[in-house]
């Protein structure tokens, strides 16, 4: 029969396997294998802890002893004087400025110089001859405005008489700067009280040589005299501008009247002598205006008479006549009074014009001089307040100066020492820490390794990733005998056995091999195969082979390793004749299949060992053999050597219906599984599947055939029918 075509695994089928390792995510599968590969090695956390704790100790017993000495200051009461000036500091960075200052080099330098100033031998040096270094930790008590100093270095008595020093020259600079401070700030004050007594002076001066020049009363006194005489010449002339408006009116009412007269001479005299009356009242034009209005009373009655005559005379009638003679003279008379009043008029409106140039005149004059007299006033306020201003800026620093001078000479420290350094006592908190670190740092590495391992190791711990990283079908799971309770440890599968889970795994392996879902003809001829060696192959095809013919099946199971093949040795069967000396004498096959006693199932061994094994398999009686094991018998399994050890594998997975690939848990290698996978693609093998061995049966994603019971039940119910 011609083997079928050679096929790769459908991407998207997966047989077999739990439904929560399926639907594991990657990151589980890397806790899983980081857990499993710290059972695995367990042991390097372990020597990293001992040889951090090793390190710790020996650092503690060749490093100095540390000695600690407490000491405690406080902010003590404020005294706040009236004006005082008060220094004042940064309460949210009060704390740590002062940290930093007890801590500064400045302070250290003036510590070790007040200490050797008692002794020769107060102060230890190093190694290196430097003084004995002291660390320092200052902390503020909660809700308190007391602060604690801690100093630690390796010599008892130098660390207390160190902080008994340091506090006190901690104390002394902070009175010292203050006094800095106040001088500085006292011989700022003093320049400014000088200059500003040197303004003030000249602002005297200046006030002196201003009143020495002008008398401000008489100055004061001629502003109020200007002042008023200017109004009352304002006022002057606003009359003279409305008499001029009033002559002007009283003008043209007159020449107004004079044109209008002959008309006015039919009104009634009632209305002539009104007209007449209200134009005469001025009294400053009285005599010009009595002519006047008398003409034109005349001029009005004459002209009444005529006609009321001129209705009943003729025009030359002597009366009418007589009339027109004297409304003529009284014509004249108005004439002659209207150019009279006329030059009365311009007269009156010359002298109006004089008065008014000579008084716009002296107001411009008694402006100037109210001008004058104001700038002065104005200069002598001015020079007045630039005295009173620079002497009240000089009075403001001559009491800031005098405050400055108090404070400097009162002492305001707010600190002071509450306890004074404690006798230095031996600290283990450093050692503690030092062992603590140690410990830590020695598991946090062991881990580190053990995390390195795991990411590294890229062998198989579950089906899953089996899956994940290879990408083939897993047909079948074998469990590990040696994580079996109380399993026999021999691996061949056993009439009757007792181990349930291992019978069922093949069980199911046989049954995932009969209902492969293939298109074409079940696999008859099956090659067994591994990427390296001790993966188990040999014991699963083995058992694979029993599991077979105890279905029913006519199984051979041939061992094709033809270097170490050791079957006959499992089987308890001879050796040979085996399959080379068939392939080297044609015709000797019947003679070489042996039977061990289990029904159905048949045995060729590898023969005897050859110098090339493998040219035997490119030869075309091997091909001849394949045919006649595949008419004779339902089932042929051919143990091959792995796929890197020899190219026997290869070369057979061609001429076999399917091959069947053993991974083995914890052992087999991803990348090593792939590489030997694609050569069996390359030379066109039709990968059947995978079969995971020796699972971990305690790992809890293996839940099958878990369950004794069901197994002792059966049996029990055999052997009663069997004693009935």
């Amino acid at each position: 029969m011609d083997s079928l075509a050679p096929t790769t695994p459908d991407p998207d089928y997966q047989m077999m396997g739990p439904m929560e390792e399926r639907a594991a995510t990657p990151s589980k599968l890397r806790v899983h294998k980081f857990l499993n590969s710290l059972r695995q090695f367990w042991w390097v956390p372990v020597v990293t802890l001992v040889v951090s704790f090793t390190s710790a100790g020996g650092y503690i017993l060749l490093k100095a002893p540390t000695f600690v000495s407490n000491a405690r200051m406080w902010e003590t009461e404020k005294l706040r004087l009236p004006d005082g000036a008060l220094f004042s500091e940064d309460p949210q960075s009060y704390l740590g400025t002062q940290t930093e200052l007890i801590r500064s080099e400045k302070l250290r330098q003036m510590t070790l110089a007040h200490l050797e100033a008692l002794g020769t031998n107060s102060v230890p040096r190093d190694k290196t001859g430097q003084p004995l270094p002291v660390q320092l930790r200052v902390t503020q008590a909660p809700k308190s405005s007391v602060f604690a100093v801690e100093a630690s270095s390796a010599n008892l008595v130098y660390t207390r008489a160190y902080l008994d020093a340091l506090l006190n020259e901690y104390l002394d600079y902070r009175k010292n700067v203050r006094k800095v401070v106040s001088g500085d700030t006292l011989g700022s004050i003093s320049e400014q009280v000088l200059k500003q007594e040197r303004e003030l002076k000249a602002a005297q001066e200046d006030l002196n040589a201003f009143e020495r020049t002008n008398n401000l009363a008489v100055l004061q006194e001629e502003g109020t005299v200007s002042g008023g005489y200017l109004a009352k010449l304002k006022t002057q002339l606003s009359d003279y501008s409305l008499e001029a408006r009033i002559l002007e009116s009283t003008a043209a009412e007159r020449m107004s009247l004079a044109t209008n007269a002959s008309e006015a001479a039919g009104a009634s005299t009632n209305v002539i002598a009104s007209r007449t009356n209200s134009v005469g009242s001025d009294s400053r034009i009285e005599s010009g205006n009595a002519e006047v209005q008398s003409a034109v009373r005349d001029l009005a009655i004459l002209k009444m008479q005529r006609e009321k005559l001129s209705k009943y005379m003729r025009p030359k009638h002597p009366k009418i006549v007589k009339l027109d003679g004297d409304i003529e003279k009284s014509q004249k008379v108005i004439e002659m009074s209207q150019k009279q009043t006329q030059e009365q008029l311009a007269s009156t409106r010359q002298t109006l014009k004089l008065k008014v140039e000579s008084v716009q005149a002296s107001i411009r004059e008694w402006e100037q001089k109210v001008v004058v007299a104001n700038s002065r006033i104005a200069e002598a306020e001015r020079l007045k307040l630039a005295v009173s201003r620079t002497q009240s800026l000089v009075d403001r620093l001559n009491a800031l100066l005098q405050n400055v001078d108090i404070s400097r000479n009162i002492d305001r420290a707010t600190l002071a020492i509450l306890e004074p350094a404690s006798p230095a006592l031996r600290s283990r908190a450093q050692e503690i820490t030092t062992v603590a670190q140690a410990g830590f740092g020695g598991v946090a590495l062991g881990l580190a390794i053990v995390f390195l391992l795991s990411v590294r190791d890229d062998r198989f711990i579950s089906m899953v990733e089996v899956h994940e990283k290879v990408g083939d079908n897993i047909v079948g799971r074998v469990p590990d005998l040696a994580k079996l309770p109380g399993a026999n440890p021999v691996a061949l599968l056993q009439d009757e056995d007792e181990r349930h889970a291992y019978a069922e795994s093949y069980r199911s392996l046989r049954s995932a091999l009969l209902f492969l879902p293939l298109e074409e003809e079940r696999p008859k001829l099956m090659l067994i195969t591994s990427a390296v060696p001790d993966e188990g192959k040999s014991t699963i095809a083995a058992n694979l082979a029993r599991t077979l013919a105890i279905g029913g099946a006519r199984v051979v199971l041939v061992d094709g390793d033809l270097r170490k093949g050791h079957l006959h040795t499992v089987l308890g069967l001879e050796s040979g004749p085996g399959l080379s000396d068939v392939l080297r004498q044609p015709g000797s096959l019947d003679a070489a299949i042996q039977k061990n006693g289990q029904p159905n199932l048949h045995f060729l061994s590898r023969g005897g060992l050859v110098h090339s094994p493998g040219d035997l398999f490119l030869s075309p009686e091997l091909d001849r053999i394949l045919d006649q094991l595949r008419q004779r018998f339902d089932y042929v399994l051919i143990d091959s050597s792995p796929i890197f050890a020899a190219d026997d594998a290869t070369t057979l997975a061609h001429k076999v219906d399917g091959t069947l690939f053993v991974v083995r848990n914890r052992f087999s290698r991803a990348s090593a599984v792939r590489e030997a996978l694609t050569l069996l693609y390359q030379r066109q093998a039709n990968v059947l599947g995978v079969v995971l061995n020796r699972v971990d049966v305690k790992d809890h994603s293996y839940h099958y055939y878990k369950y004794a019971e069901y197994h002792s039940a059966c049996r029990l119910a055999v052997a009663e029918n069997a004693e009935g």
